[in-house]
């Protein structure tokens, strides 16, 4: 990434040109071609392109897939933050990422996801209505801290978890998993990955 701006000073256009431009040298330093990337990634030739032109921004599972497929952790397609060894994320700060590749998609923010850094940190609030119903998965470990409201959380092979404020849940990275509401109310929660290095 050649961009030193930290995230949140690039914008919403200038952060989708710099992620789509790491994608593009990453690809082009594995010798994958667009349809070869997309197929690994699962998504189409035509969507890929898009992202790397940074015409359209990928959703946070579009990213750990592209990351997957490129042999990345999904931090090392973002721009980098500020230089030095402390983060600091104010409230209504984070790289906004979307859940899915849809409209009605649940919306998480990054707190913390820079190139070659071990941990990943995401918070997200999920409404009724929105959507967040993929599967995914991952190397690594994940655990996740409910915040607010109740959430499920199914893992495949494993059973459903219903979760509620105060509670914890960590579980192996590659165990798909995929969350949903238990009530109306909503649930606010913060989700961490530890990539194995």
């Amino acid at each position: 990434m050649t961009d030193d701006k930290a995230p949140d000073e690039l914008g919403d256009a200038g952060l989708a040109r710099a992620v789509g431009t790491t994608i593009r040298t990453l690809r082009e330093k594995s010798q994958l071609s667009t349809r070869e990337l997309g197929r690994r990634a699962g998504i189409s030739q035509a969507f890929l392109s898009q992202i790397e032109r940074g015409v359209s921004a990928p959703s946070m599972f579009t990213l750990y897939r592209l990351a997957e497929a490129l042999g990345v952790v999904p931090g090392a397609l973002l721009p980098s933050p500020a230089a030095g060894k402390v983060t600091v994320v104010r409230s209504g700060e984070g790289e906004v990422l979307p859940v899915a590749d849809r409209p009605d998609s649940a919306v998480g923010r990054s707190l913390l996801m820079q190139p070659g850094a071990a941990l990943e940190v995401t918070e997200y609030r999920l409404e009724p209505g929105q959507y967040a119903d993929d599967w995914w998965e991952f190397p690594g470990e994940t655990a996740l801290y409910m915040l607010a409201g109740r959430l499920a959380v199914e893992i495949e092979g494993a059973g459903e978890y219903r979760l509620g404020p105060g509670d914890f849940m960590a579980h192996p990275g590659e165990l798909r998993n995929r969350w949903s509401l238990v009530d109306d109310g909503g649930a606010h929660f913060v989700h961490t990955v530890a990539h194995q290095r």
